[in-house]
């Protein structure tokens, strides 16, 4: 194994080297051991006290320090010019068969320089729900963070008590953040900005090495990216909870999994994270709130698109009307999908709008009315889809609607159904079920997270396992908190 050190190699300003600190007694609870192999980590060797001295605290076998990033970011609108990995650590760099680059970064291995008075650490919750959101979103599709490892540390850490520490060492394609770029602008900092830009280019985006306007290309590369992205996250009821700027990837994949959640009953104002007390963050407000970070990446942008500030803000404001097209292309595709519509027709919008109208009265449960309707689809029979809702006479309507939408297109049942199954998961990592997950692996109980986990590996696949089932009244998760 090879562990590179290309973003550590970059000027001093980027980064701060760690020392790093070993736990009293680490275990591992969960190896992802096909992500591991497909990286060219022998899973038998990071079971070994090597292993587990790299995957808990960073120790590298070459001994050459982990860093911990600089980045800034607007937290909650409010923007906060240093923040940094304040409990996390990049190893390095894993190369794997193909060549790509794939970071190799702990969250929860100490303090860093940036850790504001905080203790670095992670407790165990966190780094499960983190292992287990992160995996289920590579195995529904959507470009992710994945996990490689949750560990448990020997150690408790003090949050409203004592709870038992954790760790998660995940693989991503970079760890450079919307926040990365405003560290620099917000010093002035030119020079490091076109380093940064040139770095994630020649990681992430080859295919403009050769732009005549680098920064510009960055940034219409990264608003597609970001809106293909937070469209794939609406059409499976994900909501990410804590999208400051800082929490916002460069390579547009799902970063940081904090306080997120997915829908139970539809609700486009719905809001899981404890702290989003005003909505920002709310299932319905993610497309906007994605443009609005793209907003900031453009702004610290500016000098590297154009001198003159006037043309650069013309040029970057260009960039950033293409969201709104590239989302609402992204969305319709996806909903269309869902519903099982092979043609594009007008009224397609209408139908899908009266749909989510009547789900969300009713509170009728997001996941399970789509997977509902690709079995009516295939047997005709839309009684369990009725079952969701309060008013089934509106809901009748809607179904023979659908219904006579979809005899407009020489498609067979079969292969409808079939086509709805692939993008209509069976199961997603339902809240109630990763609380009680937490709350078994509380009390040393680890046989439900590896049950969670093996099932929302097949998401797609039908299955008698109960995973399926929305909460109960008082099984609902109402609150949902971040890590530190």
């Amino acid at each position: 194994m090879q562990l590179l050190r290309q973003y550590a190699a970059l000027p001093g300003r980027f980064s701060t080297p760690l020392k790093s600190r070993p736990f009293r007694a680490p275990g591992i609870i969960g190896l992802n051991a096909p992500l591991a192999t497909a990286l060219g980590l022998p899973p038998e060797w990071l079971k070994s006290p090597a292993g587990l001295s790299l995957l808990s605290h960073g120790l590298r076998p070459d001994g050459h320090s982990p860093v911990a990033m600089a980045y800034a970011g607007h937290q909650f609108g409010h923007f906060v010019p240093s923040l940094g990995d304040g409990r996390a650590m990049l190893v390095g760099e894993i190369q794997d068969a193909q060549g790509k680059l794939w970071d190799l970064h702990l969250k929860g291995s100490g303090p860093t320089p940036f850790s504001r008075r905080g203790d670095g650490h992670a407790a165990l919750g966190p780094v499960l729900r983190e292992y287990i959101v992160s995996e289920a979103m590579a195995a529904l599709g959507i470009p992710t963070t994945r996990a490689l490892a949750a560990l448990t540390t020997g150690e408790d850490v003090l949050r409203e008590t004592l709870v038992p520490g954790g760790v998660i060492a995940r693989i991503a394609s970079s760890h450079v953040r919307v926040g990365t770029f405003q560290y620099f602008a917000a010093r002035g900092d030119q020079a490091s900005l076109r380093v940064l830009t040139d770095h994630v280019i020649g990681r992430l985006y080859p295919d403009l090495a050769t732009s005549i306007n680098r920064a510009l290309a960055l940034l219409e590369a990264v608003v597609e990216r970001q809106a293909r992205l937070i469209a794939r996250w609406m059409l499976v009821g994900f909501i990410h909870g804590v999208m400051n700027t800082d929490n916002m990837s460069i390579a547009g994949e799902t970063i940081d999994f904090g306080p997120c959640a997915f829908l139970d009953a539809y609700d486009p104002g719905k809001v899981f994270s404890f702290i989003d007390q005003n909505g920002r963050y709310s299932y319905g407000q993610q497309p906007d709130m994605a443009l609005w970070n793209l907003g900031r990446l453009a702004e610290a942008l500016l000098p590297c698109i154009d001198p003159d500030t006037d043309s650069a803000v013309t040029m970057a404001t260009a960039a950033l009307t293409r969201f709104d097209q590239i989302f609402g292309e992204t969305y319709l595709s996806g909903w269309r999908q869902k519903l099982g519509l092979m043609t594009e027709q007008k009224a397609d919008t209408t139908l899908i709008s009266r749909l989510l109208t009547l789900m969300h009265r009713d509170e009728a449960d997001f996941t399970l009315t789509f997977r509902l309707l690709c079995n009516a689809v295939r047997t005709g029979d839309t009684s369990d889809v009725l079952t969701l809702f309060n008013d089934q006479t509106a809901a009748t309507v809607w179904l023979q609607d659908w219904q006579h939408r979809l005899k407009k297109e020489n498609v067979s049942a079969e292969e409808r159904a079939q086509a709805m199954r692939i993008v209509n998961p069976r199961i997603i990592p339902r809240n109630h079920q990763i609380e009680a997950v937490i709350t078994a692996a509380m009390s040393g109980n680890y046989a439900p997270f590896h049950r969670l986990t093996e099932a929302l590996s097949h998401p797609f696949d039908d299955a008698d396992d109960g995973f399926d089932q929305p909460p109960a009244e008082h099984e609902r998760v109402r609150n949902t908190f971040c890590g530190t």
